[in-house]
């Protein structure tokens, strides 16, 4: 049998891939599956896939999404704030930062910071677009978090352009949110799919 081969599109601002981010992580390693890490802006991705950003929603579709992250939260034993007082962040510092990680430390230190930052936000309500933060983070997750907030801060342009290539891979792949895992050409969409992609490489 082959190593199965899990592309993974996250967004670091997105609580469906902070309600997921551990349990893919353990999944992947369960079936010792190798991870392509894709770091998407869904600013990018939404105008190409019928997607619209949050304030554009329906009032019903935003009060639904509320009513599912509290839900899936308890369910989960994962602490989240529904309307955290830095969303969005302050600055897209979180994706071209995540990417230096990936860039310089790989794809399992960008899914061990990819789940910092999601946790700052979400769980600790700090601003994601903060150096400092990001840099703390990092640190937690056992990264060199100031050299990295460095090197973003110094190469935007180029980090910003993968972030760039990596949302049209998505596009490319007919991803249309996040978090979104590809294996074998087929989408599993959401950390609610968790469980389909499990049963999927159980019996691949």
């Amino acid at each position: 049998m082959t190593t199965p081969v899990i592309d993974y599109y996250l967004s670091p601002v997105s609580p469906w891939t902070y309600l997921g981010a551990a349990r893919f992580r353990e999944l992947a390693a369960r079936h010792q599956a190798k991870v392509n890490v894709f770091i998407v802006d869904l600013g990018l991705v939404f105008p190409e896939t019928g997607g619209l950003p949050l304030p554009k929603r329906a009032p019903q579709r935003q009060a639904y999404r509320l009513q599912e992250l509290a839900r899936f939260g308890e369910y989960l034993h994962l602490p989240i704030n529904l309307k955290p007082a830095y969303f969005p962040p302050s600055s897209p510092l979180a994706n071209i930062a995540l990417m230096a990680v990936r860039e310089g430390h790989g794809a399992e230190a960008a899914l061990h910071a990819s789940e910092a930052l999601l946790t700052q936000i979400w769980a600790k309500e700090t601003d994601i677009g903060d150096g400092a933060v990001v840099a703390s983070a990092f640190t937690e997750a056992g990264l060199p978090g100031n050299a990295l907030v460095d090197e973003a801060n110094k190469n935007t342009d180029a980090l910003n352009a993968l972030v760039a290539k990596d949302s049209q891979s998505a596009i490319d792949a007919n991803i249309f949110g996040a978090p979104s895992f590809v294996v074998d050409g087929q989408v599993f969409w959401g950390q609610d799919r968790l469980d389909m992609l499990d049963w999927y490489l159980s019996r691949r």
